[in-house]
């Protein structure tokens, strides 16, 4: 193993060598995976309706495309062209039998979403993957840390088989077809990885964890730190280095992280390098690869085509959804600093697809973004265009400056005095003045978004702060059948969710409802 380590240096060094991508390279990549994309799909039932053959022909590939092929979400995509190949139709809109289907209820639909994973798209994944683990040694991290384990905490591996078809976490998917020289380093191993109750997953693991070595772990944080909560508690040491001595990674993605950092942190015993991963049920879109970069790297070259949809009231209206007309952008007219909403083309047959979240690049140098948030979790109801990364913000800055942790939050809009206020559930276990925290929530978020701090004088009378404890975010997912590696709580919540919320909250006597 110290030979594969030193392998494995050597060639990123090597890799860390080459220029840098240029404007004009980037755009050159994805126009060629645009090509690959569609020359592969051509004789499809998609590619022959939206005459593939006519679009690769043209001299201007990216345009034609666009002004050629509708835009799609979940919803439109799966009624029109993916159900069929649940009855195992071949050549829908990849030329392959799908033999998996990941199930992805995200966190703003009610029911799951079944994603087809082709071949072509678990190849992607993987080589992705790798790139992401050869990136470690950016950081100077010693040989040794190679030889030793990476724990993944993500979903069942069990997969559920349907006759024609595979269905589960994309976890499960990716985990059986992981590179064979990596078996050795990942940890919870196959048998653990099967178990499909979460609390009995979380007890293997505590139960096993002095027996391992890791130095790399890789999850949702709000998990993360309930396994470390909980092997802490169980062989009674007062941080997680008592027990992974080498642990120096943690690789995190799905929610933003930063409101989960200072609790984090006080379960560690020395400082750690965090890494942010983009890997979504429909591909491995981006990476954190290089030291102090606030983005992730955008994968340009590895069977996925981006599109980018300015994140405006020109083009989205106030509940989402993208309004027909929608302006559309590449990779070569992108600027840093405005919010995307994010459409994909990738080798899973998925045709400008709007996956739901939105981002913005940190660097039109090194083409890195950051996510921002989803395009359906976000308030606006009279205007204060509050993001999901205003949000984030507010919490994290109210938390260092009420030292206190907060673990989980959600946000609602509702009526109030015939015009509007916010209603804020906050998680955590510390003690804090409801008022106070109240006061410093709208005080951030004024200072954060000036749509925000005009409202707040206007149509947005006021805003309500229910103090939660955190276990209550998690006994919901709970019943709500989403407990587990993959699933987050809502950061906003509306509609049916929000009912059920209020309503699971009333019938566990922790609110009272009379303003």
């Amino acid at each position: 193993m110290a030979l594969l380590g030193s392998i494995l240096k050597r060639t990123i060094e090597i890799g860390g060598k080459l220029p840098k991508i240029r404007k004009s390279d980037a755009s050159r990549q994805q126009s060629k995976t645009l090509r690959q994309l569609l020359t592969k799909a051509e004789f499809t039932a998609f590619g022959e309706f939206y005459n593939f053959t006519r679009i690769l022909s043209s001299e201007n590939l990216v345009d034609v495309f666009q002004n050629t092929v509708e835009i799609y979400d979940y919803n439109s995509i799966f009624k029109r062209w993916w159900y069929r190949t649940l009855n195992g139709e071949p050549y829908v809109c990849w030329p392959d039998h799908i033999k998996y289907f990941a199930l992805s209820s995200g966190t703003s639909e009610a029911s799951s979403k079944q994603i087809p994973i082709t071949k072509d798209m678990l190849r992607s994944i993987k080589k992705t993957s790798i790139l992401q683990i050869l990136s470690q040694f950016h950081y100077n991290l010693p040989e040794a840390h190679f030889e030793r384990g990476m724990l993944m905490i993500g979903g069942s591996t069990h997969l559920n088989y349907n006759g024609t078809y595979f269905e589960g976490d994309l976890s499960g998917i990716t985990t059986g077809n992981l590179p064979f020289w990596f078996q050795h380093f990942y940890k919870p191993g196959s048998r653990i990885s099967k178990e499909r109750n979460w609390n009995s997953k979380l007890d293997e693991i505590m139960k096993n964890a002095k027996s391992w070595d890791i130095s790399v772990i890789c999850g949702v944080p709000a998990w993360i730190q309930i396994l470390f909560e909980r092997i802490i508690k169980h062989y009674q040491v007062s941080n997680i280095h008592e027990i992974w001595p080498n642990l120096a990674i943690y690789v995190h993605g799905g929610v933003h992280f930063e409101p989960y950092k200072k609790g984090f942190e006080k379960l560690l015993g020395k400082p750690i390098i965090y890494l942010e991963t983009y890997l979504a049920s429909e591909g491995f879109i981006a990476y954190q690869n290089r030291p102090d970069s606030t983005g992730m790297k955008l994968v340009m070259d590895n069977g996925i085509f981006y599109e980018f949809v300015p994140f405006s009231d020109e083009n989205f209206n106030g509940e989402g959804t993208m309004k027909s007309g929608a302006k559309t952008l590449h990779i070569s007219q992108v600027q840093e600093g405005p919010e995307y909403a994010l459409l994909i083309s990738t080798c899973s047959g998925a045709w400008r697809y709007l996956i739901g979240d939105t981002i913005r690049f940190t660097s039109l140098e090194h083409y890195e973004i950051a996510i921002t948030g989803r395009t359906k979790h976000f308030l606006s109801l009279c205007g204060e265009h509050l993001s999901q990364d205003n949000m984030n913000k507010a919490i994290q800055n109210v938390s260092e400056e009420l030292n206190i942790h907060i673990k989980e939050f959600s946000v609602a809009g509702i009526n109030y005095e015939s015009l509007f206020a916010h209603r804020w559930y906050i998680g955590t276990d510390d003690k804090v003045d409801k008022q106070i925290l109240k006061e410093r929530i709208d005080e951030n978020l004024k200072v954060l978004n000036d749509d925000y701090r005009v409202e707040r004088i206007a149509a947005l009378k006021d805003i309500f702060v229910d103090v939660l404890p955190t276990q209550v975010f998690y006994d919901w997912m709970r019943a709500k059948g989403k407990e587990g590696g993959q699933n987050k709580f809502p950061r906003v919540l509306k509609k049916e969710k929000l009912v059920e919320w209020e309503t699971f909250l009333i019938e566990k006597n922790l609110i009272h409802r009379n303003e």
